[in-house]
């Protein structure tokens, strides 16, 4: 998977977010950014009952928007993947 650029992070589209929201992101980034497609939806379906166990929720509109960042910069190939993996989490919730 294609390393995300550092300054994600700073993109005006997440600066409505709220700074534990943007820590948690850059801690998941940082984590699984070495991890290959077949393993990033097993560490995603992890993190994202962490989160939840740490009373850590994201409505729709910011997952949209940080999807959306996510995504810039990526490759179509690597943008594709990346919608798989969300459409494969959306059928698991």
């Amino acid at each position: 998977m294609t390393k995300m650029p550092q300054d994600w992070m700073n993109d005006p589209k997440l600066n409505g977010l709220d700074k534990s929201k943007l820590a948690l992101l850059q801690n998941l980034a940082d984590q699984g950014g070495q991890k290959s497609p077949t393993e990033l939806l097993p560490f995603l379906m992890a993190a994202a009952n962490q989160g939840k166990n740490q009373g850590v929720k994201f409505n729709t509109n910011e997952m949209e928007m940080i999807i959306e960042v996510l995504k810039q910069g990526q490759s179509p190939q690597e943008a594709a993947k990346m919608d798989k993996i969300i459409n494969l989490m959306k059928m698991i919730r």
